[in-house]
C-alpha cells in the first residue's frame, strides 16, 4: 500500500479524525488512526462514543490497511515541509514510511485486527439543512450537563417531525430549547438523544465543509451523519429525557425587555468578580436594572442599565456563567427577560420570536 498525496491534504484530514482519537485507551488500537486504501483512502478514529471517517485525496499504488499512533502521526505530518508527501506500507518492517522533500519517517503500526469496525449505514437517509442545524447545535449544545453520574443529561434529545427541528438541553440548573422550521419536510419522524459532544464535533464539520444538507441514518443505539466526505457516527444515549415542558412555568410575574448587547457587556464585565460560586445579582426597580456582584477577598462590581422594569424592588440571583451562555446563544437585538420570584427560575427568550427559550435556576441571595 502506497498513498501519494500532500502534506496539506494529509493534515487536514488528520485534524478532523484526530478528535476521536482517545486519550486513555484502555485498547491501544482506539489511540491510533486507521489508513484503509481500497479503492480510495480514509482515515478513521475512535473512542468508542464518537467515530469520524474522512477521504484523503490522493493516488494510490496496491491497498491494505495500517493503523497509526494518531498524536504521533499529526505531529510528524505537522512538521513535514509543504509538497508532495507519500505514506507507504512497508510489511516486513511493519511500519509505515513518511517522505516528504528530504525527510523520511518510519512508524511502527498498531494491531490492526484490534480497531473496532464502524457502523454502516443502512437504508434510506433523512436529508437535513446543514445551516439551521448547525446554528441550533451552537445554541443549545452548551446547556447539556457534563456530568458523567447523570448520562442521560450529557445529550440534546433532537426530534424532527414534519417541516419542525426540535433541540432540547438541561443540567438540571438550566435548559435551553430551540425549534427550528424547516423548508421541507423530512418525512419519518426522528427522535434521539444525542451526546451533545458528538453534536459539537458535527457543528465544526458542517461549518468546514460549506454543504447545504447532510444526511442522517439512525439505528437503535447509533446515529451516522454524513457531511460531504466526512462521516461522523456516535453511540445514542439510553434513557428517559426529561419532559421540558413540564419544566416551563407557565407564567411569570414580570417581563423586562433589554437590548440584549448591553446587557451581555454588562454581564461579562460585572461576572469578572464573581468567582468561586458567587452569584451574579439582578436587582431591578424602577425603570433601573443594576448588575453586581462580589467575591468577599477579592472585591466587588455593579454597573447600573435602564430597564422597564416597575413594582417592588426584586432581587434574584444566577449563575454568572449560564446567564452568559444564554444570551450568547440569542440571536435577536432585544431579549425579554421573565421572572416569578427570587427561589423560581427564570426565563431569557428573544424579543419578538418564540423558537428559543432559555430557563436558569436561581441561586439563593444571602442579603
Amino acid at each position: 500500500m502506497k498513498i501519494n498525496t500532500t502534506r496539506q491534504s494529509l493534515l487536514d484530514a488528520l485534524l478532523v479524525v484526530s478528535r476521536a482519537v482517545s486519550a486513555r485507551a484502555a485498547l491501544q488500537a482506539l489511540s491510533g488512526i486507521l489508513i484503509t486504501a481500497d479503492g480510495e483512502a480514509r482515515l478513521r478514529a475512535t473512542d468508542m462514543e464518537l467515530g469520524l471517517e474522512v477521504g484523503l485525496e490522493g493516488e494510490l499504488e496496491g491497498g491494505g490497511s495500517v493503523v497509526l499512533p494518531g498524536r504521533l502521526l499529526v505531529e510528524v505530518v505537522r512538521s513535514l515541509p509543504d509538497g508532495p508527501v507519500s505514506v507507504a506500507l512497508r510489511e516486513a518492517e511493519r511500519d509505515i514510511e513518511l517522505s516528504a522533500g528530504s525527510s523520511r519517517f518510519h512508524l511502527r503500526t498498531l494491531p490492526a485486527d484490534d480497531f473496532p469496525r464502524f457502523p454502516e449505514a443502512e437504508g434510506d437517509p433523512a436529508e437535513l439543512p446543514a445551516a439551521p442545524l448547525r446554528d441550533t447545535i451552537n445554541r443549545v449544545a452548551r446547556a447539556a450537563s457534563r456530568d458523567e453520574a447523570r448520562p442521560v443529561l450529557t445529550g440534546v434529545l433532537v426530534t424532527v417531525e414534519g417541516e419542525e427541528m426540535t433541540m432540547v438541553a438541561t443540567d438540571s440548573y438550566r435548559l435551553a430549547v430551540k425549534t427550528t422550521k424547516l423548508e421541507t419536510s423530512v418525512g419519518e419522524r426522528l427522535e434521539a438523544n444525542v451526546p451533545a459532544r458528538a453534536l459539537r464535533e458535527l457543528a465544526r464539520l458542517i461549518e468546514a465543509g460549506g454543504e447545504d444538507f447532510l444526511r442522517v441514518w439512525l439505528t437503535r443505539n447509533q446515529a451516522i451523519f454524513r457531511v460531504g466526505p466526512t462521516s461522523l457516527s456516535s453511540r445514542l444515549i439510553d434513557g428517559q429525557f426529561p419532559n421540558h415542558q413540564q419544566l416551563l412555568p407557565e407564567s411569570y410575574e414580570h417581563e423586562v425587555k433589554l437590548p440584549r448587547t448591553e446587557f451581555l457587556e454588562v454581564t461579562r464585565r460585572v461576572s469578572q468578580l464573581a468567582q468561586r460560586n458567587a452569584a451574579l445579582r439582578l436587582s431591578f426597580s424602577d425603570g433601573e436594572l443594576v448588575v453586581s456582584a462580589e467575591t468577599p477577598d477579592l472585591g466587588d462590581a455593579r454597573e447600573a442599565l435602564p430597564a422597564p422594569y416597575s413594582g417592588e424592588l426584586l432581587e434574584i440571583g444566577f449563575n454568572p456563567e449560564f446567564v452568559r451562555d444564554g444570551l450568547e446563544s440569542i440571536d435577536a437585538d432585544e431579549v425579554i427577560l421573565k421572572l416569578i420570584s427570587p427561589l423560581r427560575p427564570g426565563l431569557l427568550e428573544p424579543a419578538g420570536a418564540d423558537d428559543f427559550s432559555y430557563l436558569v435556576m436561581p441561586i439563593r441571595l444571602n442579603v
